[in-house]
């Protein structure tokens, strides 16, 4: 999830969305770019195969499988602009097949609602508790989105027993899961969550993308599809929107290992950042409760009652950039989950974390 920022940004910045741009790996980056040009066979500068390289595809099924535990065949996979460009093509094909509604957790992006509103789908927020999103039962819903491994915005893993019972649901009614994995390489405090994709690969489609782990502005994705959807999806453009140089760059940064040792070097720096982020709330903003900081690159800061906005206010008054959770309440959701901050702990660059966590502190009451 990415939530679009406004011209003219101030100096500090805690939008969640974005990983650290000034930590993108540009030496090795380049190198697995010269040595994946350098190996190319000429026919790879061609159209080629609507679903994406095969080099990427093969290097993906493999990563996949080994880290996030998806039962990935690389004849499966399609590469896409993102994870945007997946879900709008996923709604596209949804909508062709004459599918009419998406469920949708209660708290996400309006960009994704958008996306499904502009291919013809009515969004309609699944219900929520104490324990995260009731997902078991999207009722007369054609299809139901979900980031299960760590929910967007509010930052919990979706419970064992309602992962099973909205599988269950997909089978019973023949409805689709679409998962939204966008940054499951980042857990802390536990073993990682496995994909729910694992659970029945017929009825999940699996969303994945490099724009947490390495730069959205990379524009690469990849979806893990049903059979009965790859034809329909291939027809509707599949992965003919991505570069192949990109695409090829990646498949060798992920087979020469510099993948996984970007991932690791990332998930130390963002855990120190958010022990800090810790440490600072307790003794700087002690009634401030944080939640969510089991994974992720964002932190759900929870305020008193009736002043989440004054306190987004006052961060703008501090050159502090920051949304209110309010922003991602879906507008047909019936309950709140109360007033609090999201804080994207990843954003800043290293040079500005200090000035940034001063920021915060100081808006916070």
């Amino acid at each position: 999830p990415t939530p679009a920022r406004a011209p003219g940004r101030l100096p500090y910045d805690l939008v969640p969305g974005t990983p650290d741009l000034a930590s993108f790996p540009r030496a090795e980056w380049l190198k697995a770019a010269r040595r994946a040009l350098a190996a190319a066979p000429h026919d790879a500068l061609g159209y080629g195969d609507p679903r994406g390289r095969p080099e990427l595809r093969t290097a993906l099924a493999d990563y996949l499988a080994r880290v996030r535990g998806v039962r990935a065949d690389p004849e499966r996979i399609v590469v896409c602009s993102g994870f945007a460009g997946g879900l709008r093509l996923l709604c596209e094909v949804l909508r062709a097949r004459g599918a009419r509604t998406l469920a949708v957790e209660s708290y996400g992006l309006d960009a994704h609602w958008d996306l499904a509103a502009r291919a013809g789908l009515t969004t309609i927020p699944l219900p929520f508790d104490s324990l995260g999103t009731r997902a078991q039962d999207p009722g007369a819903a054609d299809a139901v989105l979900l980031s299960p491994a760590h929910q967007f915005p509010l930052g919990g893993a979706l419970l064992p027993e309602r992962r099973a019972a909205v599988v269950d649901w997909a089978r019973r009614t023949g409805g689709l899961i679409l998962e939204d994995d966008y940054d499951g390489e980042f857990r802390y405090d536990r073993q990682a969550v496995g994909a729910l994709q694992n659970l029945d690969p017929d009825r999940v489609a699996y969303l994945g993308t490099a724009s947490k782990s390495l730069a959205p502005g990379l524009r690469l994705g990849w979806m893990v599809l049903p059979p009965s959807l790859l034809p329909d999806v291939v027809a509707h453009g599949g992965g003919r929107s991505v570069s192949v140089l990109e695409q090829l760059t990646l498949a060798e940064f992920l087979t020469s290992g510099a993948y996984d040792r970007h991932v690791r070097a990332a998930r130390l720096r963002y855990r120190r950042r958010r022990d800090r982020l810790v440490q600072s709330l307790a003794t700087r903003a002690p009634d401030v409760r944080i939640t969510g900081i089991a994974a992720g690159l964002h932190a759900v800061l929870r305020l008193p009652p009736g002043t989440e906005r004054s306190v987004v206010q006052a961060a703008t008054w501090q050159n502090l950039a920051v949304h209110g959770l309010s922003r991602f309440r879906h507008p047909a959701t019936a309950t709140t989950a109360g007033d609090a901050l999201v804080v994207g702990y990843a954003t800043p660059p290293d040079h500005a974390w200090t000035g940034t966590l001063d920021a915060l502190c100081r808006a916070l009451p």
